[in-house]
């Protein structure tokens, strides 16, 4: 019978990477709340219509969701920036290291069985 996998411990830099995109991304959604904000108040001083104040509005979360995808872009390519120049191994690399490891153990295990 197999035994359960233990949960995966997350690398420190890694942790540091979700960390930090989770703050981004919470400044970011912080952000857009108060423009809403904002924006309905310069919409009263204004004295804008509701169609104006949509429209004002529609442009901006545009404009905010294209700033929001080149600072995603950005992380995403910093973080393997990052995680190329610490040499971290690929998933795959790591499988095809510990199916390697598992078949050696066997040979030796099966070597130490003929003695």
């Amino acid at each position: 019978m197999d035994k359960p996998e233990a949960p995966r411990e997350k690398h420190p830099v890694a942790e540091t990477f979700e960390r930090v995109w989770s703050q981004a991304l919470g400044a970011v959604t912080t952000a857009e709340e108060e423009v809403q904000r904002t924006l309905q108040r310069v919409a009263s001083a204004a004295g804008w219509s509701q169609e104006e104040v949509k429209r004002q509005a529609r442009e901006f979360t545009e404009r905010l969701v294209g700033h929001r995808k080149e600072l995603e872009r950005g992380v995403e390519e910093a973080v393997r920036g990052a995680v190329a120049r610490l040499k971290v191994p690929k998933r795959e690399e790591l499988q095809d290291f510990e199916a390697r490891l598992g078949r050696l153990a066997e040979r030796i295990e099966a070597l130490g069985q003929k003695k």
